[in-house]
């Protein structure tokens, strides 16, 4: 007995093309991620006395030895996830995801075009960067089945509810933040959908190289 193992959203009818369009999904989002994670350790590394608890991610956009690193990765992660959720969007066909993925990249984009000591435009772009993405892997949810939709709707929910705790502390109640303080409740916003990330580019690669399993 056989059974489809490409991404489930996939029509019988299936072409070439969309095979095709989903491996470079994959590709993209997988390397979008590996990239931003792998600059956010070196930009950090190139800072002395950088505190990943009291500082913001964004704040290795602002010093000087990091500044061109992480801005350039930030506008890459933006433009890639465009890329990657408009081939990702030749597989579904939902216009609706694919505007999800467009206003995270957006958010992104801007992030990096406008570092955080440039003006409040930075902190919108970021704000909608931390939102989008973690609503992108819930999106994805609802598109995929087994663990993959577990797993997107897990990342999804951790990343929104530490965005909600960021919300509150950088409000004046900085005791909810507890032991990992404003840095460590950022990264628990944007780790889990960079993991995510990584993890359903590489189900799209797995799915798109071959038609049928026994």
């Amino acid at each position: 007995m056989t059974e489809t193992t490409f991404s489930e959203t996939l029509p019988a009818e299936s072409t070439t093309g969309t095979v095709r369009a989903q491996r470079r999904a994959g590709v993209i989002l997988a390397v979008l991620s590996a990239q931003f994670m792998t600059v956010i350790m070196l930009a950090a590394a190139m800072v002395p006395g950088y505190d990943f608890g009291a500082s913001a991610i964004s704040d290795l956009g602002v010093f000087p030895e990091s500044a061109w690193l992480f801005n350039a990765s930030l506008v890459l992660v933006g433009l890639l996830n465009v890329a990657g959720g408009y081939y990702y969007y030749r597989v579904h066909g939902k216009r609706w995801l694919f505007g999800v993925f467009a206003l995270a990249g957006l958010g992104a984009v801007v992030a990096g075009a406008v570092p955080l000591d440039a003006g409040d435009l930075h902190s919108l772009g970021a704000l909608f960067a931390f939102l989008f993405f973690n609503v992108q892997a819930i999106g994805v949810g609802t598109q995929v089945r087994g663990a993959m939709r577990y797993a997107s709707v897990l990342a999804g929910i951790v990343g929104i509810a530490f965005l909600g705790i960021m919300i509150v502390g950088d409000a004046g109640n900085p005791a909810v933040f507890g032991a990992i303080n404003h840095g460590g409740a950022e990264r628990m916003i944007v780790y889990p959908a960079m993991l995510w990330l990584v993890a359903f580019g590489g189900y799209l690669l797995g799915r798109g190289e071959s038609t049928t399993v026994a």
